[in-house]
């Protein structure tokens, strides 16, 4: 799916942070897919966008002033968006 085009509305999915890693290795809170619409799209670099990111106890905003959100089509890392998949 890397060969569409992100534009300005089109719902994606955004991957959270998550809560720091523990001595132990684990997480209060792991990386979770979340709703996000595009709200920007930088020129210079078509898969840097800006974003709105729908969570359930409120929204986030990651713009293209404060760094904008890369694409991860593969791994879906933390703080990268990717196309929903297809089920």
């Amino acid at each position: 799916m890397a060969e569409q085009q992100p534009s300005v509305g089109r719902i994606v999915h955004y991957t959270s942070h998550g809560t720091p890693v523990r001595e132990d290795g684990s997480q209060a809170f792991p990386p979770q897919c979340r709703a996000a619409i595009v709200t920007e799209v930088d020129d210079a670099e078509p898969y840097k966008v800006g974003l709105a990111v729908l969570n359930p106890g409120g929204m986030f905003f990651h713009s293209l002033a404060s760094g904008g959100c890369m694409a991860d089509f593969f791994e879906a890392q933390g703080g990268t968006w990717h196309w929903p998949e297809r089920v």
